[in-house]
């Protein structure tokens, strides 16, 4: 760009200005004519009209080698050479806002493309998982039941044949409030307990949810996730069951993934069994993670034992049921290869995305 700005002012006359003066601002304004943006511009301003900018500069030069009667002169005429420095700059620095919106005028856009996409956030881990659960399960008729997470003492324990005194208590690590009637409740069984105190039999629910237990490490937590399953019918085997825990494994983990059923003890099932499936990363080897055993522990489960049914009323002569429990967590550590419960609540955005 050449010439001079058309919307500037027009130079001061060379009358109206000492020489000095005028020569400085016809130099400055030539430099403003060739600068094309508004960075630019105003690195030019500072270096004539900056604190140690050569007009100022010239202009001190010049009063202090001034006679006293000529000083007052000279100052009026620095002065008025800054006043119309800052005319220019103004004068220009519109003149280039104007050429940005042209040219911005000026630019094709074509309005009926499509805006850009923008990422939405991904659902946690444990939501995906506990989803996935609840589809596997509604497949064979349970239905999803839910209950508080601040239980009695009745619900959480008694209800599941495990009175004060029982010693299966201190295997739950429980959070009790302080008259020790309402707990945190330690599993989502008094769920089941609720539902089978408001529903006569058949009752086919699963039961998801949080649970609390005075656990923190790498692979526990003080709140983690659980999933039960209850199913009371007559004539319910406990073929009945395993033909259940054997479609959610190969539903979850794999057709090929190997399922075995080990004798255990809970005091709310008899008989029990802890189910176990094929190590994910060794594929029954044997490894650090399985513990050379080639199998990982995944839940509990048993038929319900009748001191359960005499607490809720149901008929153990006539009514028979198997009852499953496993921690969502730990279902999805071994889908995903997570080896550290805590980063599922660390709330870290790169762990969930």
């Amino acid at each position: 760009m050449s010439g001079k700005d058309p919307q500037s002012p027009p130079p001061a006359a060379p009358g109206e200005l000492s020489r000095l003066f005028v020569e400085l601002l016809n130099r400055y304004q030539g430099e403003l004519q060739h600068v094309a943006s508004q960075q630019a511009l105003r690195a030019v301003h500072a270096r004539y009209l900056g604190k140690e900018g050569e007009i100022r500069r010239r202009l001190a030069e010049a009063l202090k080698a001034a006679p006293g009667p000529e000083k007052k002169g000279v100052g009026q005429a620095g002065n008025a050479a800054m006043q119309r420095a800052e005319e220019i700059f103004q004068a220009r620095l519109a003149s280039l806002r104007e050429e940005v919106r042209q040219a911005d005028l000026a630019r094709l856009v074509d309005v009926t493309l499509p805006g850009r996409p923008r990422r939405l956030g991904s659902l946690h881990p444990l939501t995906l998982v506990r989803r996935e659960l609840e589809q596997i399960f509604g497949e064979l008729g349970f239905v999803v039941a839910t209950g508080p997470q601040v239980e009695t003492d009745f619900h959480n324990f008694e209800a599941l044949a495990m009175p004060a005194d029982h010693p299966a208590r201190d295997m739950q690590d429980t959070f009790y409030f302080p008259d020790e009637q309402l707990v945190l409740r330690t599993h989502t069984s008094p769920v089941q307990i609720r539902t089978m105190l408001a529903h006569k039999p058949p009752v086919r629910i699963i039961a998801p949810g949080k649970v609390y237990r005075k656990d923190d490490d790498p692979t526990h937590s003080p709140m983690f996730n659980q999933i039960e399953g209850l199913l009371v019918d007559q004539g319910v085997s406990f073929a009945d069951l395993k033909g259940t825990l054997l479609h959610f494994v190969r539903r979850f983990f794999g057709p090929d993934v190997a399922m075995r059923l080990r004798p255990s003890f809970f005091p709310f099932t008899e008989p029990s069994a802890e189910v176990d499936i094929q190590c994910h990363f060794c594929h029954g080897a044997g490894c650090r993670t399985c513990k050379g055993t080639g199998y990982i522990e995944i839940l509990g489960c048993g038929m319900v034992d009748p001191e359960v049914f005499r607490q809720v009323g149901y008929d153990s002569e006539r009514y028979t049921g198997f009852a499953f429990g496993g921690g969502i967590d730990r279902m999805a550590m071994l889908r995903y290869g997570i080896d550290d419960l805590r980063l599922f609540f660390s709330g870290e955005a790169h762990f969930t995305s």
